[in-house]
């Protein structure tokens, strides 16, 4: 079976479906292809998102994907010293994700896209080095959908990336995150995040324990080694702190996902082919968040995709804009958020510890609850460096990353 379309969208993510409803409202003829029968399902992240960054993007989210709204954040660092970053307002929403890719699937057909389930896209057409489509198996058949621009938002698998021979993200720089749902938290702050340091529980990155209104929680943590669930069963068993907040709670849903904390991908585009969402690497390096800066991209993209028909240009050379516009918008922060993952990643559990023991005596939290931006970090920090407060935590954390 042939069909075609304008622009053929891979994967009905976030940032899928972000690109898919951009250039459908722009007037594109769009379709996205979705593997799985259900979109949101299988869940791939906490959905914690900004509240700053959902503004930027023009989206105001139905009252019932809202879990939860959130102040701020505790940070525990290994050897136990806390630090605790708290606004008057709420910073961030805690969404379901399963509600919100379906809410964004739902704009894009209103906008006109059409949306292909149980469609696993299983290459890309390439005709004259030019990408003109994909083949995909639906209902087990196999198709080909034909296209004047593809846009592969299928995630960290990269698996048409890597058929195409194009460089994908950096995989020594992947973690593998685990999240569960429990029940219940005890002494647990409904408007804060707890996040735990150390490498005994989260070698890598994090733990973090997200609580939703309703008294239940998002609990889960990323490594960078071994199973992402025995580190878990650790964490929520033997922690000397977070261990007592689940006392009788029952688990009640477990995922796994990869996220890539190595920054974008060097080359975004070719002919006619666009990049967006974790493919791309659009992830920040320091939190491992991607909704907010990955649908920035992905917009973008969308933008740039109609432009490319209008044109009737779907080369590289006037694909890239996208590349230089999203290097514009968050290039600078990528890069920084960058090099402060490589400086975390050397730091040992007693530097951590000392790093949060410093913030909390020099108060750095007046400076990061007045000047912080959850997503453009980069910025952020340069304007926060000039800071007296910020000064003797981060000369510290450097120079010990050097030892």
């Amino acid at each position: 079976m042939k069909g075609k379309a304008d622009i053929v969208v891979v994967g009905a993510g976030p940032c899928g479906s972000f690109s898919a409803l951009t250039a459908a409202k722009l007037g594109a003829d769009v379709v996205v292809c979705e593997e799985h029968g259900e979109i949101g399902s299988p869940e791939h992240c906490a959905g914690h998102v900004s509240v700053n960054g959902l503004s930027q993007l023009g989206m105001r989210l139905p009252r019932k994907i809202v879990e939860n709204e959130i102040r701020g954040a505790v940070f525990h660092s290994p050897l136990g010293s806390k630090f605790l970053v708290e606004h008057a307002f709420p910073v961030t929403y805690v969404v379901n994700r399963k509600l919100l890719d379906r809410h964004l699937a739902d704009l894009a057909v209103e906008a006109g896209a059409r949306y292909l389930t149980r469609s696993k896209v299983e290459s890309l057409i390439l005709h004259s080095g030019f990408v003109r489509g994909i083949v995909l198996r639906r209902m087990g058949e196999r198709e080909t959908l034909t296209s004047k621009v593809v846009i592969d938002a299928e995630g960290c698998s990269s698996v048409l990336l890597k058929r195409a021979r194009m460089q994908t993200l950096d995989r020594s720089m992947v973690v593998n995150a685990v999240q569960a749902k429990v029940n219940h938290v005890d002494d647990v702050d409904r408007d804060l995040v707890e996040v735990y340091l150390g490498r005994r529980y989260a070698p890598g990155f994090f733990a973090w324990i997200i609580p939703r209104r309703d008294g239940s929680a998002k609990v889960g943590l990323a490594t960078n080694r071994g199973d992402p669930r025995e580190y878990l069963w650790r964490f929520m068993r033997e922690h000397p702190v977070a261990s007592e907040k689940f006392g009788g709670s029952k688990v009640i849903d477990l995922s796994l996902h990869p996220i890539s904390l190595g920054g974008a991908i060097p080359k975004t585009y070719a002919n006619g082919l666009l990049i967006v969402g974790d493919a791309a690497s659009h992830v920040k390096p320091t939190t491992g968040g991607g909704i907010i800066l990955g649908m920035l991209c992905s917009k973008i993209a969308g933008e740039v995709a109609y432009e490319a028909l209008q044109e009737n240009d779907v080369s590289e050379d006037f694909l890239s804009r996208y590349q230089s516009l999203w290097r514009e918008a968050i290039g600078f922060d990528m890069m920084v958020m960058h090099r402060v993952r490589k400086l975390l990643d050397r730091l040992t559990d007693r530097e951590i510890d000392a790093v949060i023991k410093l913030c909390a005596r020099f108060k750095v939290n007046e400076v990061l609850e007045d000047r912080g931006d959850l997503d453009f970090q980069g910025r952020s920090l340069i304007s926060m460096i000039r800071h007296p407060k910020m000064l003797i935590p981060m000369v510290f954390a450097f120079f010990s990353s050097l030892t």
